[in-house]
C-alpha cells in the first residue's frame, strides 16, 4: 500500500510505509506536533483573555519550546519520506481534500509564527537583551500591536495542527484501525494535555500549576471518554473493526497500551493531580511527565497496531 499525496494534478509518491513499517518517524512527528500544538493554544488563549501576568510559564515560557518541538518533528518526516528532494511540492498546491497539504500549510503558519511569538517575549525574559538594528524595532511594534490578530491565528492553526495529526491517520482507509472520525478530536486531546504537562513541568508559579493541574485533569477525562468511545465503536462495527479492537482486547497490543497509555499515561496522573488538587503534597514532575510519556505511547501504539490492522482478502 502506498500513500499518494496529490500535488500539483499529479500523484507523487512520497511516503511508502510497506519500505519502513515499524519507523518512529511519524508517530514522533504527530507527538511533537501535537504537543507543540498544546502548548502554543494555550499561550494564545490566555494573551486573548489578557492574563498573561496569571500565567506567566504558558504564555512566555513554554512556547520557546515550540520551534524545536516543530523543527524536530518537520525532519523526522522529512525522513521519512521516500522521495525527499520533492518535499517542496506540498507548499506548491492546496488541496483541501488531502491531509497531507492541510498538514503542510498549517506548519507553514505555526512555524514562523512560533518563532515570532518567542522574539516577542526575549525582552520579557531577558530585559538586557538590546535589539541593534532599528527595523527590528520597527518590526516588533508591528507585531506588538497586533498580537490580538496573531494570537487569533495561532488559536485557530494550533487547532487545526493538533486534529490533522489525528486525521492524517484516520483518512487510510485500507487501515480499519486508523480509519475513524474519532482519532481526530482524540489526538487534539492529547495533545492539549500533553502542552498543559509540559506548562506545568516548567512553571515555578504554584497558582499556575494548579490551574493547569486542573485543566489537564479535564483533558484527560475527556481523553480516556474517546478512547471508550472509539473501541465501543468499533466492537459495534463490521468483523474488521472489531479485530482491529482485539489487538488491544486481548491482542498483542494490550498490555502496552492499557499500562502505559491508559493506566501510567492518563489514570495514575489524573489521580496524582486529583490528590494535588485536593491539598496533598506530591512530588509537582511525576504526574506531567507521566502524561507526556503516555501521549509518546500512544502515537506510537496506535501507529503500530494501524498497520497491523487490515481489512479482510
Amino acid at each position: 500500500m502506498r500513500e499518494e499525496i496529490i500535488v500539483s494534478g499529479r500523484m507523487n509518491h512520497l511516503i511508502d510505509p510497506q519500505l519502513h513499517i515499524w519507523h518512529w518517524h511519524i508517530p514522533l512527528y504527530l507527538f511533537l506536533g501535537g504537543l507543540a500544538a498544546g502548548i502554543l493554544f494555550f499561550a494564545s488563549l490566555y494573551t486573548i483573555l489578557g492574563k498573561e501576568k496569571e500565567y506567566p510559564t504558558a504564555v512566555r515560557l513554554a512556547p520557546f519550546l515550540t520551534p524545536v518541538l516543530l523543527t524536530v518533528g518537520l525532519l523526522a518526516l522529512l525522513l521519512d519520506l521516500n522521495h525527499k528532494l520533492y518535499f517542496w511540492q506540498l507548499y506548491t498546491t492546496i488541496r483541501l481534500e488531502s491531509p497531507m497539504s492541510w498538514g503542510a500549510w498549517t506548519l507553514m503558519v505555526v512555524t514562523p509564527l512560533s518563532i515570532v511569538w518567542c522574539a516577542l517575549n526575549i525582552k520579557v525574559l531577558f530585559p538586557q537583551w538590546d535589539w541593534k538594528y532599528q527595523w527590528i524595532w520597527d518590526l516588533d511594534a508591528f507585531f506588538r500591536k497586533n498580537l490580538k490578530v496573531i494570537s487569533w491565528v495561532l488559536l485557530i492553526s494550533s487547532l487545526i495542527l493538533g486534529v490533522y495529526t489525528g486525521i492524517l491517520f484516520s483518512a487510510f482507509n485500507a487501515r480499519p484501525l486508523w480509519n475513524t472520525s474519532i482519532l481526530g478530536p482524540l489526538f487534539l486531546t492529547s495533545g492539549l494535555s500533553t502542552g498543559a504537562a509540559a506548562i506545568i513541568l516548567m512553571s515555578k508559579n504554584a497558582h499556575e500549576r494548579h490551574n493547569f493541574a486542573r485543566i489537564d485533569l479535564m483533558l484527560i477525562g475527556i481523553e480516556l471518554f474517546l478512547i471508550i468511545h472509539m473501541f465501543m465503536g468499533f466492537l459495534a462495527s463490521t468483523q474488521v473493526h472489531i479485530d482491529a479492537a482485539s489487538l488491544f482486547l486481548g491482542g498483542p497490543y494490550t498490555t502496552p497500551f492499557w499500562l502505559f497509555v491508559v493506566t501510567l499515561g492518563l489514570a495514575i496522573p489524573a489521580l496524582l493531580e486529583v490528590l494535588e488538587i485536593k491539598g496533598y503534597k506530591m512530588p509537582v514532575f511525576i504526574a506531567p511527565a507521566l502524561v507526556i510519556f503516555g501521549g509518546l505511547m500512544f502515537r506510537f501504539i496506535i501507529a503500530y497496531a494501524g498497520q497491523v490492522s487490515r481489512w479482510l482478502y
